[in-house]
């Protein structure tokens, strides 16, 4: 038998006991700045998003491409976030609920996943990496990582690219 009291988890043992341990409330906050690019064509690029830990498999979070294209043509495009499509892209169906989205803009875009929900798994505690790749026809590809430290009650990173993304921040919350 589970209890929720104000974040925190219980475990009925029997008699009556409870033992404390953490609850799946954890909040994480994403901003991934898109670039814009003085070029003769632009298109917006298309990034997934996705976690890594040793020993688990990757965990796609977000995955940004052209959802409404005829027929899901969009799709066929997604292999070109080549690192992305390697560690745990191709296995996916899309749309994917809680996970696809349109491509963005550019400027910050920020994103707020809640653990145990769509695509953001609760994390358990331990070392993870965020990476975040972008790859724009007629254009480049890049890929942003960011590790941190999950100690069951906040962690946060930043990073940059040099093309394709600008800065990248995440911010983890119990």
């Amino acid at each position: 038998m589970q209890i929720r009291l104000t974040g925190l988890s219980f475990t009925a043992l029997g008699a009556g006991a409870l033992v404390a341990g953490p609850a799946a409330g954890q909040t994480l906050d994403l901003t991934v700045t898109i670039p814009k690019l003085n070029v003769a064509e632009y298109h917006r690029p298309y990034v997934a998003m996705w976690l890594e830990k040793e020993g688990v498999a990757p965990r796609t979070i977000q995955v940004w491409y052209d959802v409404d294209k005829r027929g899901g043509e969009g799709t066929k495009w997604l292999r070109d976030i080549r690192q992305w499509w390697r560690a745990a892209g191709r296995g996916m169906t899309f749309p994917a609920d809680g996970v696809s989205g349109a491509t963005r803009a550019p400027g910050p875009q920020k994103v707020r996943l809640i653990g145990g929900r769509g695509g953001m798994p609760a994390l358990s505690l331990g070392n993870y990496t965020l990476v975040v790749e972008a790859a724009r026809e007629v254009g480049g590809r890049e890929l942003v990582r960011l590790p941190f430290a999950w100690n069951g009650n906040s962690a946060a990173a930043a990073g940059k690219g040099s093309t394709e993304l600008g800065a990248v921040s995440l911010t983890l919350k119990r």
